[in-house]
């Protein structure tokens, strides 16, 4: 049965991780950053949120400080998905990680891998109605996390009036795209809970 879920931001280091969770069945949005996974872990508690009751988590795309704890999260059970726009920039992530950040590398071997057309029937056996977009424009491999209810996890994607000129382009045509489907409330990575910027 598919319920309106609640939203809740359990972030830290001036990036928002957002648990929207439909009963007991809980969806993480962005995965933390890598070497501080016992902050996210504590910002968990602090909201009453069981780790062991994230069952599932998907990253808008494979930065440091959205995808960083993802390995750490899958040690402890919960279940990666990964779109194949994103399958390739996992192991760039490890690529820039230095010893001191304590970055446990993400393993291919494990995530469930979805096309954005197959998202809804995915987040459907969550008990929760939206979808995957691909919102290339912040980096190639950028989704966003459209909920029918008009709520969107943006990640990183480039509010239109930063956009570069070299960017605009993407960046206007991934807004374009969420407005069309039906998008009407920002949850970015980092930031408030805005309104969707005008056309």
């Amino acid at each position: 049965m598919i319920v309106a879920p609640s939203i809740v931001n359990v972030g830290y280091k001036s990036t928002n991780f957002w648990v929207v969770s439909a009963g007991r069945s809980r969806l993480l949005v962005d995965l933390g950053w890598w070497g501080m996974f016992s902050s996210l872990t504590a910002n968990l508690a602090r909201m009453d949120i069981p780790l062991c009751e994230i069952t599932h988590g998907v990253a808008t795309h494979f930065h440091c400080d959205h995808a960083g704890a993802a390995q750490d999260l899958k040690n402890a059970g919960m279940r990666l998905i990964v779109t194949e726009d994103q399958v390739a920039a996992i192991p760039l992530m490890a690529r820039h990680a230095k010893a001191a950040d304590h970055y446990t590398e993400i393993s291919l071997h494990g995530n469930l891998v979805v096309r954005c057309a197959d998202s809804r029937a995915l987040l459907a056996t969550l008990g929760i109605a939206g979808q995957f977009v691909h919102t290339p424009g912040h980096s190639d491999d950028s989704i966003s996390v459209l909920l029918d209810g008009g709520d969107v996890f943006t990640g990183d994607l480039t509010w239109p009036t930063f956009a570069t000129e070299d960017t605009m382009e993407l960046v206007m045509a991934s807004w374009t795209r969420l407005r069309a489907l039906g998008a009407t409330t920002v949850y970015a990575g980092h930031g408030p809970v805005r309104p969707m910027p005008a056309a």
